[in-house]
């Protein structure tokens, strides 16, 4: 099973890269085109007009307690 160890998109239309730290850490970028939110728990996306505003640039890793 796969760790999230970086919960984070780049905006397609303003450049920002957000990030989401912890759980329920909402963060939109700049020109409110798109959001992530779930920290290292899930992951939680949100757009203004299609899944095409981001692009995805979370990292992860194999959680060995839980293969």
């Amino acid at each position: 099973m796969k760790r999230i160890v970086k919960n984070a998109i780049k905006c397609n239309h303003c450049g920002d890269i957000i990030i989401s730290t912890y759980r329920h850490d909402f963060v939109t970028c700049s020109c409110g085109c798109c959001s992530v939110d779930g920290g290292n728990d899930y992951l939680r996306r949100g757009y203004t007009n299609s899944p095409d505003d981001f692009t995805d640039m979370s990292e992860f890793e194999e959680d060995e307690k839980n293969p």
